[in-house]
């Protein structure tokens, strides 16, 4: 089957990205190595611009469209990490970018967004799809639209991450990726496939929200309402178009983790390892910590740690409940 979204536009993806994205750091822990019994590498992205991965698909696609599309504006509908990502590549690249985002989206990702000049449109999550007022609003405006996930350039930009991690660690035995809209999954599906393609590829999303897992099983895209989970970032309806295809012949298994389980790691990676990752940023190491994931003793796991754009008054608030 040919997949719309190749290596060599990872690669692409990769030439554009240099000396604008950072190269994160992989951080090792041999407490997390000693408790799970393998060897684990993450890759940082919570060091990355505007705190997480997205930077990387958002200016990748921005520049691109800045390219074949001089003087036009972009739009997207984002719960906020790519919105951000999306607003920053827009100042970066002189473009300007309007934001759809949820009237609840944690604030460190609104003002962030605001910061880095981006025009927020708030909709309400229980009434509104976000998409169709992003759609409305590039009609009316003449904007191009930058979606989140299902974009081939957004998923190359997202591949460059995993692209990194192998050549920094050498050849993965499995590589454990946070899954929402599954751009960050197919795109690091396609580079693990390519660069060490004996490595089982599992994507992790909260089990409040598990479209994409349901999907992987079914053969056909399924979709949640509304997914009420602490990582925000992962509360997509569904996969998309492209996503769907990449993750149904790229990826080993979509697993689910609970919301205590996605806690617990992150409060691992705060206190063990010193990393500040948000609730969606831990999903991975959560799957790893909780047995969702049982790799083989001493095998080498590849962890992405997607973002660190944490809502401490929100997160403090679940910690005084336990």
């Amino acid at each position: 089957m040919k997949l719309p979204v190749r290596y060599r536009d990872i690669t692409a993806a990769a030439k554009r990205l240099d000396g604008v994205a950072n190269r994160t750091p992989v951080a090792t822990s041999t407490t997390l190595d000693e408790r799970t019994g393998v060897s684990c590498f993450l890759k940082c992205e919570n060091f990355q611009r505007a705190g997480a991965f997205k930077f990387r698909g958002a200016y990748n696609a921005l520049s691109r469209h800045r390219k074949a599309h001089p003087g036009i504006g972009a739009i997207t509908a984002s719960s906020g990490n790519h919105g951000q990502a999306l607003a920053l590549a827009g100042r970066l690249l002189e473009v300007p970018v309007t934001i759809v985002m949820p009237s609840d989206a944690p604030r460190i990702k609104l003002d962030a967004t605001r910061g880095y000049g981006g025009e927020i449109v708030l909709y309400d999550r229980d009434s509104e799809r976000r998409e169709d007022l992003a759609e409305r609003l590039a009609a009316e405006r003449g904007l191009l639209m930058v979606p989140p996930f299902d974009h081939p350039d957004v998923i190359a930009g997202q591949g460059t991450a995993t692209r990194e991690l192998i050549e920094e660690t050498g050849k993965l035995d499995w590589l454990l990726v946070p899954c929402g809209g599954g751009g960050l999954l197919s795109g690091a599906a396609i580079a693990a496939h390519k660069l060490t393609r004996r490595c089982r590829v599992v994507g992790v999303e909260p089990a409040a929200g598990d479209d994409a897992a349901r999907s992987f099983r079914s053969g056909q895209i399924e979709r949640v309402d509304n997914p009420q989970t602490i990582a925000d970032g992962a509360r997509t309806d569904s996969l998309g178009e492209i996503t769907f295809a990449i993750i149904s012949t790229r990826v080993s298994d979509v697993v689910t983790v609970s919301d205590e389980a996605i806690l617990d790691a992150m409060l691992f990676l705060w206190q063990r390892m010193k990393l500040v990752v948000e609730p969606t940023g831990a999903l991975a190491v959560a799957a790893l910590l909780s047995g969702a994931v049982k790799p083989e003793p001493g095998a080498r796991v590849g962890i992405i740690v997607s973002g660190g754009n944490v809502d401490l008054e929100r997160v403090c608030k679940l910690i005084g409940d336990r």
